[in-house]
């Protein structure tokens, strides 16, 4: 009996060891439920935590739409072979006089070869001055240089053909079989014919998406939608440029579920059901499936409706989805997944317990371990 203080140190150990467990936060995927709803306005924080039901599920599901404007859709479609700036034209014309005023003496038409169109759209022709041709058809022209011709000798005829240029094109790039320029033609001059002129989409139709930039303006559809409605098949103009890619819309999982990753989006909708189901599902050994939660950043009009109350700018929404309630499951199906969302599981109680208890059987087992290497 040389240090009889030191005999009740395992006694001490449990005590010890718990007080350091309670000091220390145990390893955990992220927020436990209880510090989740600790954010809500309601209880002074910054997000608004809401239960998923029916009308939640009906506000929620409002998505971004994409389509095309006014300006796309009212406009007609071009001539087959519209004459553009810097296209080199053909001319010859033909007069019944036996001393005309372009065509040389015994001859009955004269050539006028490579008139290049400048760049404000316009060419010259002897006699009938500066004719505007950007714009026209070959045909249009040709009327409009017979008038003029006409003034000043009988009958002429004019006939005109495009030596080089392609005339009015755009440009079709991105997720196609063959990207390029092309002219618009009759057979192209809509969206769907140009598209199958390019080869057609590279990229599962489902999750392709169809940009248009024309000038100062941008739209942006689904290829499927393209085919929902004849509207949508709009008519092309000089210069438009045609991207096509792939939809890349994300979300974002973490927590007890299968795994763990930003996840893009496999179709054209995906519910919170099928979101869980691309990274494996709830985790069968940690999940709570009581905790399943969306968070989100929502417009301000749609903030408004749900929490019905005035607010200012978007909103940060946490969205409650307990897949033990008797409609938990059909709830989660039809809750819409968005772009940017994060999909987060919390771990089940138990779980955060047995960490506790491991931890604990663990440092006991160190601190027994020193202990009987001491000898005390």
């Amino acid at each position: 009996m040389l240090y009889p203080t030191l005999r009740p140190i395992r006694g001490a150990t449990l005590l010890l060891t718990a007080g350091l467990l309670a000091a220390c936060a145990l390893p955990r995927v992220g927020p436990n439920k209880s510090e989740i709803f600790a954010g809500s306005v309601l209880r002074e924080g910054d997000a608004f935590v809401l239960t998923v039901d029916d009308r939640v599920n009906a506000i929620a599901a409002v998505a971004p739409a994409l389509g095309f404007s006014a300006g796309f859709l009212n406009a007609g479609e071009l001539g087959a072979d519209t004459i553009r700036a810097g296209d080199t034209l053909g001319l010859t014309i033909f007069e019944n006089v036996d001393d005309g005023l372009l065509v040389p003496t015994g001859a009955n038409a004269t050539a006028i070869e490579e008139v290049q169109v400048d760049a404000q759209g316009f060419i010259f022709v002897p006699y009938a001055g500066r004719v505007r041709a950007e714009g026209n058809s070959p045909e249009a022209l040709r009327r409009v240089i017979t008038e003029r011709l006409a003034e000043q000798t009988p009958d002429p005829q004019v006939a005109i053909n495009r030596l080089a240029g392609d005339g009015a094109t755009v440009s079709v790039q991105g997720a196609v079989t063959a990207q390029g320029v092309y002219p618009i033609e009759r057979p192209t001059r809509s969206l769907i014919p140009m598209l199958a002129a390019a080869g057609g989409v590279a990229v599962e139709p489902d999750i392709a998406r169809v940009t248009i930039q024309r000038g100062d303006q941008r739209a942006e559809v689904f290829y499927d939608d393209l085919f929902a409605s004849a509207a949508n098949d709009i008519a092309l103009r000089d210069g438009d440029a045609i991207v096509v890619k792939s939809d890349s819309r994300t979300f974002t999982a973490l927590g007890a579920t299968g795994a763990q990753d930003r996840i893009t989006f496999e179709s054209r909708t995906i519910s919170a059901i099928e979101a869980l189901a691309q990274v494996g599902g709830l985790s069968s050994t940690a999940a709570d499936p009581t905790g399943v939660f969306v968070f989100r950043n929502e417009p301000e009009e749609i903030a408004e409706q749900l929490v019905g109350q005035d607010v200012t700018g978007p909103q940060r929404v946490v969205y409650v989805l307990d897949l033990t309630r008797p409609n938990g499951m059909f709830m989660a199906r039809d809750f819409a997944i968005r772009d940017g969302d994060t999909v987060y599981v919390t771990e089940a109680p138990f779980v955060q317990f047995n960490k506790t208890i491991a931890a604990l059987t663990g440092s006991l087992s160190a601190a027994n371990g020193v202990q009987d290497a001491t000898g005390l």
